[in-house]
């Protein structure tokens, strides 16, 4: 077996890294997880994720914890109304009888981000996680890795994967190749209490999902188990507009003259979303790897998620690519025809080149479309097409 007495380091505690560290763990390996929080409760997760049949969900039944995930997922969080500006109902999801459920390979059952880390967590031998591991350098050494974190601790590993997000350390160690900028830059926020504090917007979302478009303009809603609202608020901007446009994102008033002025002709019912005082307003220009990147599979370092293939969140996808990156590389690395761990690791990113070129672009191209002045009627087709493809089986 490749992965005999070889120390595995996994570089991020997200959902990809996680994973993995049970799918390798599952077969024997010797995995640690190095994760930069300071430990499991101290930053509240963000927004809640629809897992695919063939993606996450299947990552999880391979690693033996789909009885866990439906203990703790939420039903009809997924169920999705389109608005207009004016917050008038033009699709709706809550109004369709439900014809899927697990098994089904268009079922895609929501999960807030903390309950589904929280089954991850649970799974693992105790210690797994090194929490407070931010790391600063990585060093070869003697066909290992050195690894140095920010509290001054070092680790040495036979393999690294970087499992560290759109701002990874790890990838420059594999590949020179950078993400560029889509155009489109997102605000995204939280509403605690939502109910109270935003009430015009709770009860539009009746439990699920709400996304607004408009005017090249997006605006997507989701509640979250904690009773909580997230929000993004989707438009075109240049990549360095959230440093030039002077705007204090922590004040709420001067955000929201931004969006009156921004989101003009939009009801006022959406100024909801800046009427809570100490929500946090984060802007995040949104990028996405080349399509057509590749690379040499070098023997003992290899990148998972969103450090492999960054993209934009408009088709859902990103959590679940890193959950089957995981199912996909843990296959590889525990495979006996394999006669050397570059060659599994080759065999794992020759799959992910292939997947991320087409679940890519059909990302950057839902992106431009819900962006552009026929917003509404790009998603109406994209869900339309969905609703064909399943009614055909």
């Amino acid at each position: 077996m490749l992965l005999k007495n070889k120390n595995i380091a996994i570089i991020g505690g997200g959902p990809g890294g996680l994973t993995l560290a049970r799918l390798l763990q599952l077969k024997g390996a010797n995995v640690k997880v190095y994760e930069r929080d300071f430990n499991r409760e101290v930053r509240v997760q963000g927004a809640t994720l629809d897992l695919h049949a063939e993606t996450g969900l299947k990552a999880l039944d391979e690693a033996a914890l789909m009885d866990a995930f439906k203990a703790n997922y939420r039903p009809d969080n997924d169920k999705l109304r389109v608005l207009d500006e004016d917050l008038n109902i033009i699709y709706d999801q809550h109004a369709e009888i439900d014809s899927v459920d697990f098994g089904h390979e268009h079922f895609r059952p929501e999960i807030d981000r903390g309950p589904l880390r929280d089954i991850l967590l649970d799974s693992l031998k105790p210690d797994t996680v090194v929490w407070n591991s931010h790391i600063i350098s990585l060093e070869s050494v003697d066909q290992s890795w050195k690894i140095t974190f920010q509290n001054g601790s070092t680790a040495i590993a036979d393999i690294v994967i970087g499992a560290d997000g759109a701002n990874s350390k790890i990838r420059k160690y594999v590949t020179p190749i950078k993400p560029f900028y889509t155009g489109v830059t997102v605000l995204i926020g939280n509403i605690p209490f939502s109910e109270k504090n935003a009430p015009t917007l709770h009860e539009l979302l009746k439990g699920g999902k709400v996304m607004a478009l408009g005017a090249s303009k997006t605006i997507s809603l989701s509640e979250k188990g904690d009773g909580s609202l997230d929000f993004y608020i989707g438009y075109h901007k240049d990549e360095n507009w959230s440093v030039t446009s002077g705007i204090d994102f922590n004040d709420n008033a001067q955000v929201l003259n931004w969006f009156k002025d921004e989101f003009a002709g939009w009801n006022s019912d959406w100024h909801e979303l800046f009427a809570t005082e100490g929500v946090m307003f984060i802007p995040r220009p949104l990028y996405c790897m080349p399509l057509d990147q590749t690379w040499d599979a070098q023997p003992n370092i290899t990148i998972i998620g969103d450090a492999a293939h960054l993209m934009p969140p408009y088709a859902g996808e990103g959590v679940n690519m890193a959950m089957l990156d995981a199912l996909q590389l843990s296959e590889s690395l525990s495979d006996n025809r394999f006669t050397s761990l570059r060659s599994a690791i080759a065999n794992y990113e020759k799959q992910m080149f292939v997947r991320f070129s087409e679940m890519g672009k059909i990302t950057l191209d839902n992106t431009d479309a819900m962006h552009s002045s026929e917003g509404k009627e790009s998603l109406l087709k994209i869900i339309g097409l969905a609703q064909n493809d399943d009614h055909s089986k």
